[in-house]
């Protein structure tokens, strides 16, 4: 049996943070159902590439999970929302927050069909505050915070995080929030309201820059590989690539120079003698490792630093991480098949159980593709399915697979 086996979850999110929640939520055993609009679904279906019909983009964090496709709007379909919320142990959404309550299925409007509930909202600011009605996207959250300040080459543009770390970090922070109200109302039987941003989640990544900040003022710049408080702590340039190197405390900094390097006077070096004076003297010291790492490839290095200690790598590309054999036997990359975009590959589960080992059980789903499952369990009749489908309450995308 799964963690999160009998938790139901009702997931109104779309793009990725409130998806990447419930993806935690899902692959932990949770019954996640999507309630999605229609025709168009959640909005990142239209994000390529493209097989059949079908995206890659939205088929990455929506496995494990059901599709029903409903319209709000109707009040036949905000009926069966509420019959579903009436059952749920979550509901979770990202729209701005006064959308949820002019439709009539926020957190008030559920917590009276259902006392118990835990009811999630995301967003890009937070449902309080004097932005709270703007709309946020990863990059403008990554802008508001300061972190494209932070990101890049000194003296260069403001640089994006190479990922949606805004988007992620939130659908983390979501999915342990959820995870918390849901061990209080099991010991309690007490539902609650949560909500985080993705500003507020991001900001509170930032535990090493805050500290800077506070303590002495510091406001952090960009610094391109290195780290602010470290070195040798960064990617530095070789023969044919780059290897990084995290040599930051005194031990590893002494076999760095010794049996790495072969520059053991290093280590009594006035200007490297401890990390104070090795920060001070951080552009200095880098070019004259590149100038030693220049003269060989990336392998060996990576070779040198493993045997002697020092925590290093190579810098991949994404296709060469992807590939990498260390990767591949931690199945971090799996393979499963869709039944529209076929055979596919997917990343695999960062965390690894022993007694109950997580699996992909369903691929994601297409538009609709529960949505007559969805309204069995509710105990409507065929008769009344067909009815729905005819007002256009509900939807199916492929209604040549439907079965009624």
């Amino acid at each position: 049996m799964l963690p999160l086996h009998g938790m139901k979850v009702l997931d109104l999110t779309q793009f990725l943070a409130g998806p990447y929640c419930t993806l935690i939520l899902a692959d932990l055993g949770a019954e996640v159902t999507k309630v999605e609009r229609f025709p168009g679904g959640d909005d990142s279906r239209r994000v390529g590439p493209f097989k059949n019909g079908e995206g890659y983009c939205f088929a990455m964090p929506n496995r494990n999970k059901r599709s029903i496709a409903l319209d709000l709007k109707n009040e036949k379909g905000k009926h069966i929302f509420m019959q579903l919320a009436e059952k749920a142990d979550v509901v979770i959404e990202n729209f701005r927050p006064d959308v949820k309550t002019k439709m009539g299925i926020d957190y008030n409007a559920v917590k009276a069909v259902n006392p118990g509930v835990i009811y999630c909202s995301i967003s890009g600011y937070g449902q309080t505050g004097p932005y709270s009605q703007k709309g946020g996207f990863d990059i403008v959250a990554q802008g508001v915070t300061g972190l494209m300040r932070m990101t890049g080459e000194p003296g260069g543009r403001p640089v994006k995080v190479g990922i949606a770390i805004n988007d992620i970090s939130a659908g983390i922070t979501a999915a342990y929030g959820i995870l918390g109200a849901y061990i209080h109302k099991l010991k309690t039987g007490e539902g609650q309201y949560l909500e985080t941003s993705l500003v507020d989640a991001a900001l509170a990544w930032t535990f090493w820059e805050s500290a800077a900040y506070f303590g002495a003022g510091e406001i952090p710049a960009a610094t391109g590989a290195r780290h602010r408080r470290s070195t040798p702590y960064q990617a530095y340039k070789t023969k044919d690539g780059y290897v990084t190197i995290g040599a930051g405390n005194d031990k590893l900094w002494t076999n760095l120079c010794n049996k790495v390097l072969g520059k053991p006077e290093w280590v009594g070096d006035p200007r490297f003698i401890d990390l104070q004076t090795r920060m001070k003297n951080i552009d200095l010291l880098e070019s004259m490792i590149e100038e030693i790492l220049k003269e060989q490839p990336t392998s060996h290095w990576v070779e040198k630093l493993d045997e002697s200690g020092v925590p290093g790598g190579p810098v991949y590309t994404y296709e060469q991480a992807l590939n990498d054999p260390h990767i591949l036997a931690r199945d971090m990359v799996l393979e499963i098949h869709h039944p529209i975009l076929g055979d596919m590959k997917t990343i695999g589960f960062p965390v690894k159980y022993s007694g109950t080992p997580l699996s992909i059980r369903t691929p994601a789903p297409w538009l609709g593709q529960h949505t007559n499952e969805v309204l069995n369990e509710l105990g409507l009749q065929e008769e009344e399915i067909k009815e729905l489908y005819n007002e256009n309450v509900v939807y199916n995308k492929y209604p040549e697979r439907m079965i009624i």
